[in-house]
């Protein structure tokens, strides 16, 4: 079985409520297993992205306007009944896929499955993370181009 076989295997598990697979071939063994956590937490998967954007360097002219400002119609939300979309790896995280570009998720926006939220990029490769919950964005949690770890709170999520 090689890697893109194996990678297909995790993505089509992934969408299934299947907690474990094992598979013999040749004499060689491989399990798959599905880490549910009991607290609501939504771990993005990330595929690759044929296009590479251009990193944003932080410039020393950045403009207070280019920052997203929080919402200040809403009082603090309430984190009980949120979930959150953490990174699949270590790399470094963009919100847009180049200068100019749109950026893919802000606070206020709605989510579905499936919907690109933003691009992490590890080892000159770029990957796009999907949500895979449908809700609001209540909160972006990290900075552009700001490095991220595995399993870091990337945005918070109101459910619908």
């Amino acid at each position: 079985m090689d890697i893109k076989q194996i990678q297909e295997l995790v993505k089509m598990i992934n969408k299934t409520t299947i907690g474990e697979i094992t598979i013999e071939e040749d004499g060689k063994k491989i399990t798959i297993k599905q880490k549910k956590d009991p607290v609501q937490h939504i771990v993005a998967h990330a595929s690759p992205v044929a296009a590479a954007p251009a990193p944003v360097a932080p410039s020393a002219t950045a403009t207070p306007a280019a920052q997203e400002p929080a919402p200040k119609k809403e009082a603090a939300p309430k984190t009980d009944n949120l979930l959150t979309i953490k990174s699949p790896m270590i790399g470094t995280f963009y919100r847009q896929a180049g200068p100019g570009k749109p950026i893919f998720a802000n606070v206020g926006d709605e989510i579905v499955p499936g919907k690109v939220v933003c691009i992490i990029e590890a080892m000159k490769l770029f990957n796009e993370i999907e949500s895979e919950i449908k809700g609001t964005i209540v909160k972006v949690l990290v900075d552009d181009a700001s490095p991220v770890e595995y399993d870091q709170p990337l945005f918070l999520v109101e459910p619908k």
